[in-house]
């Protein structure tokens, strides 16, 4: 039974693994940098993932301007806090991308859902130019950015990640994941993509969390979540997952898997290729 806990006046500052209440750097470190247009420096984590399978789907529409460098960021060794990673992004989250391509114009650009829509302004790819399409697909995407937390930092943390199972944290954020599991599958049941009838960012963005919680890749709750009943939302999320961008941009800066899904770096198309060409 978990002892009853009672708020003090004033909190007591402390911290938690990474977690601190304060921001800033705590190390000094430049980060590296390669030859491409892009530097992107993060973790194939659900957020991570959103970047990469962007950057794979420009290039394999032909775009050599969005060749890219992926730097793995780790950040269980809190390689996000170094001085050069904040300089990127404040917020010592990943993913951070600097646009190097004009070099008397360096930008850089934080948040993921902010990268994506980056990326598709830049190119003029993956984002509607019809202001009324444009808007739905805007709706869907920040719509992610503020569910994405209860996955990942409410369930997925209280349900894998936390030292204790508290019935109460784990019962909150699973209502709150299956009431929106039963949003997308409804939605799609009238809809082919996210968006409607294309391929947008706001699939880009929503696919590496809700493809892959349906599809088993994170946290392995398909049968704690009964997955299999949001239909509409397995057909998408399978077939989203066959497209060749997805599955290149899924091993982009991973650390963790069998040996054709690790490539903490990428630098070319190539070093992909030789990543998957080893899947039996």
């Amino acid at each position: 039974m978990l002892k009853e806990y009672t708020p003090p006046l004033v909190w007591d500052e402390k911290t938690q693994g990474m977690n601190s209440p304060t921001s800033g750097c705590r190390y000094d470190k430049e980060l590296p940098q390669g030859e491409h247009p892009f530097q992107l420096y993060s973790l194939a984590t659900p957020n991570g993932q959103k970047v990469t399978i962007m950057f794979e789907e420009l290039l394999e529409l032909g775009i050599k301007d969005a060749e890219y460098d992926a730097f793995l960021i780790n950040i269980g060794k809190g390689e996000q806090f170094s001085s050069g990673f904040v300089k990127i992004n404040p917020n010592s989250k990943i993913p951070a991308l600097v646009d190097r391509s004009n070099p008397s114009e360096i930008i850089n650009i934080f948040e993921s859902g902010n990268i994506l829509l980056y990326l598709a302004e830049k190119f003029k790819k993956f984002i509607p130019i019809d202001l009324a399409k444009r808007t739905i697909m805007m709706n869907w995407l920040f719509w992610l950015q503020g569910s994405a937390p209860y996955i990942g930092g409410g369930f997925g943390h209280f349900y894998v990640y936390a030292p204790q199972k508290i019935e109460y944290a784990i019962d909150r954020f699973t209502l709150e994941t299956k009431r929106q599991l039963d949003l997308l599958d409804k939605h799609l049941s009238e809809n082919e993509f996210i968006a409607g009838d294309s391929y947008t960012i706001a699939d880009i963005a929503i696919w590496p969390w809700f493809g892959n919680l349906v599809l088993g890749n994170i946290y392995n709750a398909v049968n704690f979540l009964n997955t299999d009943h949001y239909k509409n939302l397995k057909r998408w999320a399978l077939m989203l997952q066959d497209r060749p961008a997805i599955k290149r941009g899924t091993i982009v800066n991973r650390l963790i898997g069998n040996e054709w899904e690790v490539l903490p770096e990428r630098h070319s198309g190539e070093d992909i290729d030789t990543v998957l060409l080893k899947k039996p």
